[in-house]
């Protein structure tokens, strides 16, 4: 498996991968989580032309996993990272994580930040063991505020959730 920058042709596939890895949300109790649409052909095209998308292939260059970020109060912004449940557990998610630090690092962008449901095991346990901290209140800034109230106004308020910090 190796990882490089998304293509215009790994859109559908990625699609495909948040779909099947959303599923994991309707055995966890959370099926409005599991039935949400993923992001858009345009919104993903928007990613990678801001170099702001990631994937992890397997030997026949196929998109197993992905990652895509936004720029957010001076940091690089989590906004989803997904692994197709056929190779999940093999440590896909943290590589992803890790490339994105370490480029995010190379830039000068001091942290990474992401939201994410606060009692889904594969959601914040996850990101605390890959060196996320949750953050306080009085430490989130405008720009994640305003991404939780998307959040929220998209519904994801109905479980708790919370921001996470990786400083670089």
């Amino acid at each position: 498996m190796r990882i490089r920058a998304a293509r215009p042709d790994d859109f559908v596939r990625l699609q495909e991968i948040e779909i099947a890895a959303g599923r994991a949300f309707r055995d966890f109790g959370m099926p409005e989580v599991a039935d949400d649409e993923p992001a858009s052909l345009d919104e993903l095209a928007g990613y990678q032309r801001s170099g702001n998308a990631w994937v992890t292939v397997d030997g026949t260059d196929r998109s197993v996993a992905y990652l895509i970020a936004d720029p957010v109060d001076g940091n690089r912004h989590i906004e989803q990272v997904s692994v197709h449940p056929d190779v999940a557990r093999r440590g896909l998610g943290r590589a992803l994580i890790e490339h994105v630090a370490g480029l995010t690092r190379a830039a000068g962008v001091p942290a990474l930040t992401l939201t994410t449901f606060v009692e889904v095991p594969w959601n914040a346990p996850y990101y605390r063991r890959c060196g996320f901290r949750p953050l306080a209140d009085a430490e989130v800034t405008p720009g994640l505020r305003a991404v939780r109230a998307r959040e929220a106004a998209h519904g994801l308020d109905r479980w708790p959730r919370l921001c996470m910090r990786r400083d670089l």
